[in-house]
């Protein structure tokens, strides 16, 4: 094998690479508080309701967190049908003039095989990840690198954005990131304890339902669902409550603080997480998820990152309370 093929199989996640709470050059920018009308993703009613949150499959990661399965009960509320698209984010940097996390460190990470400038082997490897890599230039307009750009990417998402980015615009436009608990409960879609968001079925059954990695990790996509990174932000079918791809594609941040213990002690009604933490929770895995590597392109699956870590897989969408 390989270093990156054992690192693969031997390794934890290593799903998103993490940037350290370090001082960076630069005062983050002050965000005005907006209102809807200044967002422009299609928007899903959430019903109120109670649901089991947490594994039913058995397919939990240990130090994940995904147990014990617990009832939580939230009131309604809107919910992004799609991830913020790079066309929208590019509003918001019009109309606000914010610099993202990655442009004030002035890198990103970047899956290898993505790296569109110098050969990723002379680059340093993020967070000693020897399948992503620090790329200078990398943000969310040069998802590649500087030699990257957005042209035919609009209704992709927007990738290389910090939780503190995503706070932003969700403040921009008048809404927040949605609690762990009511984005479990709106990937669910209804359908009770289902592992995925169109119900228990295997995710290539009948054509395949969202974009992860087809292939032996980390060396070969196969790109089965017709895609190497990420896909259009409305590609494949929706789940019954109208969300496209909460599951592959992107991971997407969370309002919450972080605790593979929160599950233990969470109240039943509209759970916020911890009051504090280092890391943010992020959901739903993506295009580099595996079945052999990270199964975690699941309703009930958990991960996290530090607030101003950003990478090429990893998005958002926001919801209104």
């Amino acid at each position: 094998m390989t270093p990156i093929e054992r690192r693969a199989d031997t390794a934890a996640c290593g799903c998103t690479p993490s940037r350290s709470m370090i001082d960076i050059d630069g005062a983050p920018t002050t965000i005005p508080l907006g209102t809807a009308a200044t967002h422009s993703i299609e928007q899903a009613a959430i019903p109120p309701g109670t649901f089991s949150m947490g594994d039913s499959s058995g397919d939990h990661n240990a130090g994940d967190g995904e147990l014990p399965v617990h009832p939580v009960t939230l009131e309604g509320f809107s919910i992004d049908v799609t991830t913020v698209t790079n066309a929208a984010f590019s509003r918001f940097i019009r109309a606000t003039g914010h610099q993202t996390d990655a442009e004030r460190f002035g890198s990103s990470a970047v899956f290898y095989q993505h790296v569109a400038t110098e050969t990723a082997e002379s680059l340093v490897p993020a967070d000693d990840i020897p399948w992503w890599v620090d790329v200078p230039g990398a943000d969310w307009a040069h998802p590649g690198g500087p030699r990257s750009s957005l042209d035919g990417l609009d209704d992709h998402p927007v990738v290389h954005v910090s939780w503190n980015d995503a706070a932003a615009y969700a403040k921009w436009a008048g809404r927040h990131l949605p609690t762990e608990a009511q984005w479990e409960y709106a990937s669910r879609g209804g359908l009770g304890e289902a592992k995925f968001p169109w119900g228990d079925e295997d995710i290539a059954s009948g054509g395949w339902r969202a974009n992860i990695w087809q292939g032996s990790f980390p060396t070969l996509n196969a790109g089965e669902d017709g895609w190497l990174a990420t896909a259009p932000a409305r590609e494949y079918a929706p789940n019954p409550w109208g969300l496209f791809q909460t599951v592959g594609n992107v991971w997407e941040w969370c309002d919450d603080w972080f605790s593979p213990t929160y599950y233990a002690n969470s109240p039943r009604n509209d759970p916020a997480g911890p009051l504090s933490g280092g890391t943010r929770v992020l959901r739903g895995g993506s295009f580099l998820c595996h079945a052999s590597y990270c199964n975690r392109y699941r309703n009930s699956a958990r991960s996290a990152n530090t607030p101003l870590s950003s990478m090429s897989n990893a998005g958002f969408r926001t919801v209104s309370r």
